[in-house]
C-alpha cells in the first residue's frame, strides 16, 4: 500500500503565509518611508522661504502640513531641474567653448585633438543617417574586396550618362574613417551585407580586428551554394 504524502500542518501555513506578506509588504513600506523622510526634510527646510506670502494661520495649521511639505518639495524638484537643465545647455556650452578653444591653442595637441573629434563625429547618429546600409566593392582593383557604406541611389548626371544603375558609395579609409573615396559603382558590382552600418565602422576603424558576428549557419548555406 503506497504511503500518503506528509500533511503540512496549519503553523507551517501560517508562518509561510506570514514571511510572504513580509516579503511583499517591506519593499512598499520602506519605499513610503524614505519618501516621507525625504518630503518632511526637503518640505519643511524650504517651506518658510516658498510660502512666506502664505497667512501663518493658514500655513501652519497641522491639517495642511502635509500638503504644504508636498509643494514645497516639488518646487525644489522643479527648480534643481531647471538648473540642471541650463547648466548643461547654456553654461555647459560655454565652458566647453572655452575648453576647445584652449585645446585648439596648444601645439601639438590641437592636430591629435581635432582628429579624434573628427572620428567621434563620424561616428555620431546624425552622420550614420547619411549612410544607407554596409556594402562590398571591388577597390582598389579587381579581386580586392573593401568595406563601403551607400550613400545613395538617386539618378543624377553622372549616373545617367553611364546608361546604366550606378549606387554612390564611400569607402573609408582605415583607421581614419574621415576620409575616404567616393566611388560609382554599378548596382550589380556592390554586394549589400546583413550588418548595420556601426558594425560596418567598428570594422573599418579597428583595421579588420572586430569582426561582426553571422550566424554559422547561413555561412555553411552559401558553401553548399557554390
Amino acid at each position: 500500500m503506497a504511503e500518503s504524502p506528509p500533511t503540512t500542518s496549519r503553523y507551517v501555513t501560517l508562518r509561510n503565509a506570514f514571511f510572504s506578506g513580509v516579503i511583499l509588504v517591506a519593499p512598499l513600506w520602506f519605499t513610503i518611508f524614505v519618501f516621507v523622510k525625504i518630503i518632511n526634510f526637503i518640505g519643511g527646510t524650504f517651506k518658510p522661504l516658498f510660502f512666506v506670502f502664505v497667512p501663518n494661520w493658514l500655513r501652519d495649521r497641522p491639517s495642511l502640513e502635509t500638503v504644504w511639505d508636498v509643494l514645497a518639495t516639488l518646487i525644489v524638484v522643479v527648480l534643481v531641474t531647471f538648473l540642471g537643465y541650463a547648466s548643461r545647455y547654456v553654461f555647459g556650452k560655454y565652458f566647453f567653448s572655452i575648453g576647445d578653444r584652449f585645446v585648439q591653442s596648444i601645439p601639438g595637441v590641437s592636430a591629435v585633438y581635432n582628429t579624434v573629434r573628427q572620428i567621434v563625429n563620424t561616428f555620431s547618429s546624425q552622420s550614420r543617417h547619411l549612410f544607407n546600409k554596409v556594402v562590398l566593392v571591388e577597390f582598389p582593383r579587381k579581386g580586392c574586396w573593401t568595406i563601403g557604406f551607400l550613400t545613395s541611389t538617386a539618378q543624377g548626371e553622372a549616373q545617367a550618362k553611364t546608361l546604366e544603375e550606378v549606387w554612390t558609395v564611400f569607402v573609408p579609409t582605415t583607421p581614419n574613417p574621415t576620409s575616404g573615396f567616393l566611388l560609382m559603382v554599378p548596382r550589380r558590382d556592390a554586394v549589400e551585407l546583413d550588418m548595420t552600418v556601426g558594425d560596418g565602422m567598428k570594422m573599418v576603424i579597428s583595421g579588420g580586428a572586430v569582426v561582426p558576428h553571422w550566424p554559422a549557419t547561413d555561412v555553411a548555406k552559401l558553401r553548399e551554394a557554390k
